[in-house]
């Protein structure tokens, strides 16, 4: 009997709930996995599964050992992708957890370009904007916005700065004024990202204002808000108010004077929040060269896009950090 294939096979049958679910999952014939489920539990002169006409269920020692076979086979796992990753070249798999509409934006059009650079690796993109359980989730590395809360087991390094901008369109400023001082937005309608508590039913935040030592915090308001910023930046297109929203998702609307930018001598933050691009991985991924490999390249897609639609910004307010250099946390 081959241990580890039936190893395998046991825990396969244990996620999915069956035999015939586990044999779709691996390709293989139900009665393939059946008989080395069964074979298995011969060797071992004990009873894993219980098996009726309408589902499989772990017995108590079954428990036991599905545990520390999934511990044995996710350690082998490791083992492999270090192997790989000894090598001169990123190769095995590697599972990214994106923001969506970042991965969209910065990740998708140069996405073709890292494939063919990487032919090796086995690229696997996850977009969500909740924060992701690396360890529970089989994810390898999560980009985030913003400086994460610290977690236990996780690594969190700062990998590029970004800014975040308060604009409005150019037919919303003409029926209402433009703001002038970051307390004059007291009389606008301003657009709100929903950060925390979607429940909350006070419709203020605040936005920070720092000019060299100075610095406001001004109590915004509105009736309209969203957890998504792609929603956010349609409703300041429709003229709906001011928003406070990533510079790079509304770069090319400024640059194409779909959108006017304000304040722009403030460095402009929702709350305490920081502008920042982190990447988190698990402690045994340090020096990974498939993870370093996708941190240059979206260091490098982020430069791009900036370069492409804002040839007028200063460099140094965008300065990514080494990948290499990176402090961690």
């Amino acid at each position: 009997m081959d241990k580890l294939l039936a190893l395998k096979m046991f825990l396969a049958t244990v996620e999915a709930g069956g035999f015939s679910a586990a044999a779709r999952r691996l390709d293989l014939a139900t009665s393939s996995v059946t008989r080395m489920v069964s074979a298995l539990e011969q060797d071992l002169g004990t009873v894993l599964l219980n098996r009726s006409t309408r589902q499989v269920t772990v017995t108590e020692a079954g428990e036991v050992y599905y545990q520390q076979a999934r511990r044995i086979l996710d350690e082998l796992a490791d083992a492999d992708e270090q192997v790989r990753d000894s090598g001169s070249e990123p190769s095995g798999p590697l599972r990214v957890s994106l923001p969506t509409t970042l991965g969209r934006d910065v990740i998708a059009p140069h996405l073709g370009e890292f494939i063919r650079r990487y032919p090796r690796l086995e690229l696997d993109i996850t977009v969500s904007d909740s924060i992701s359980d690396l360890l529970g989730d089989s994810i390898d590395l999560a980009i985030r916005l913003g400086a994460p809360a610290p977690m236990d087991g996780v690594v969190s390094r700062t990998i590029s700065g970004y800014q975040r901008w308060v604009v409005a369109s150019p037919a919303y400023l003409a029926a209402h004024g433009e703001p002038r001082q970051p307390t004059d937005l007291l009389d606008h309608r301003c657009l709100r990202f929903n950060y925390v508590n979607a429940n909350s039913r006070d419709l203020r935040q605040v936005w920070t204002f720092r000019r060299q030592q100075e610095e406001q915090r001004i109590a915004v308001n509105g009736s309209y808000r969203s957890n998504n910023a792609e929603i956010l930046r349609a409703a300041v297109l429709a003229d709906a108010g001011i928003v406070l929203i990533s510079d790079w998702l509304v770069s090319a609307d400024v640059a194409a004077g779909r959108l006017q930018r304000l304040f722009a001598d403030y460095e402009v933050n929702p709350n305490n929040a920081r502008s920042q691009v982190s990447a988190l991985y698990l402690p045994n991924q340090r020096g990974s060269l498939r993870i370093n490999a996708f941190i240059d390249f979206f260091i490098t897609a982020l430069q791009r896009l900036r370069q492409q639609v804002e040839p007028y910004q200063t460099a140094e307010l965008y300065q990514s950090a080494d990948p290499y250099q990176t402090a961690e946390k």
